[in-house]
């Protein structure tokens, strides 16, 4: 029996290779530049099963050029790289790779909130410059991290990880979400409701763990960078749309904010050149690369897929929909 036929638009790490390796026949996308979209939907015409990442587009296009697919699973949690009606419409399931992200994204959100907090970017860039004259009473002088207030929006498991780690910094854990959790939820985090203007009022770092919705695209705006504090900081490791890079740009020259730190982008790969400022961290989408999480991560799309070709539910299927007329 003919093995099912899979494109990746990326290599895989060596155990995730393996576990498709081992059911499917794979094509492999091994050239250093990201795969075209002309050779993206050449490859796909005569495939069954296709491991994507958030730069390739799984819309009406690409499944209109896969007569074959039967599953797209992303090499990510957050899937707005795909049209999920088109794929239902179609009988396409579609995966994610939630859950085993979670502490690695929210030590970097740390990792961020730390390095604008002390000015690390600016530090580093003056330590390597060769003109650093010596410590200095002011140089460089930024914000404590310890015993501030800081701010979630979004209290998923991301955002509660973020929380966890607040305690060990004497922090006040405050938080928004479009559903409040049970008190016995919030006590064991050590964090308090409370609506958004209240948060952006209180709060010393304000961090960013919402799914791109329809609801939350633009939800960073000038009115609510006009409601926090000009001591704080924005930390944004969630989706890069949720802010409005430009109107982030005109609280910092407005000295409205503080500062920003930021691994995702309204436009991703482009960044804002208003954003290229010395209060401001930038970090290339990173927050989940760790050796260990990105290996798990291309685990998961992988057993995904070949859970569908060996006829059970894959683990984390989006539209479930579509395995009752599959």
């Amino acid at each position: 029996m003919a093995r099912p036929k899979v494109l990746a638009t990326r290599p895989l790490f060596p155990a995730a290779q393996k576990i498709l390796d081992a059911s499917c026949e794979v094509d492999y996308w091994t050239q250093p530049e990201r795969i075209s979209k002309e050779e993206l939907l050449r490859r796909i015409a005569d495939k069954e099963g296709l491991v994507c990442l958030l730069t390739e587009k799984v819309n009406e296009e690409l499944l209109a050029a896969a007569p074959k697919l039967r599953i797209a699973a992303n090499v990510a949690v957050g899937y707005d790289n795909i049209t999920l009606a088109d794929c239902t419409k179609r009988g396409v399931a579609a995966t994610n790779t939630p859950g085993v992200l979670d502490e690695t994204t929210a030590d970097f959100a740390w990792t961020l909130l730390m390095a604008v907090a002390r000015r690390l970017g600016e530090g580093e860039a003056l330590a390597r410059s060769g003109k650093w004259a010596g410590w200095d009473l002011d140089q460089l002088v930024g914000a404590d991290v310890w015993g501030k207030t800081l701010g979630l929006v979004g209290f998923g498991r991301i955002g509660r990880a973020v929380a966890r780690r607040a305690s060990g910094f004497q922090m006040k854990a405050i938080y928004h979400d479009s559903v409040r959790v049970p008190l016995d939820v919030e006590r064991g985090f050590h964090a308090e409701y409370r609506d958004l203007s209240a948060l952006l009022a209180e709060a010393d770092f304000v961090s960013l763990h919402v799914p791109l919705l329809p609801e939350t695209h633009g939800l960073f705006n000038a009115k609510t960078f006009s409601q926090m504090k000009p001591t704080s900081f924005l930390i944004n490791t969630a989706r890069g749309p949720v802010v409005d890079e430009a109107a982030l740009v005109q609280a910092l020259e407005n000295k409205q904010i503080a500062g920003a730190a930021l691994d995702v982008y309204e436009n991703e790969p482009k960044i804002h050149p208003g954003l290229k400022r010395p209060n401001v961290v930038l970090a290339p989408h990173i927050a989940s690369a760790s050796l260990e999480t990105r290996t798990k991560m291309a685990c998961m799309a992988a057993e995904n897929v070949v859970a569908l070709f060996k006829g059970r539910r894959p683990a984390n299927i989006l539209n479930p929909e579509v395995l009752k007329t599959s």
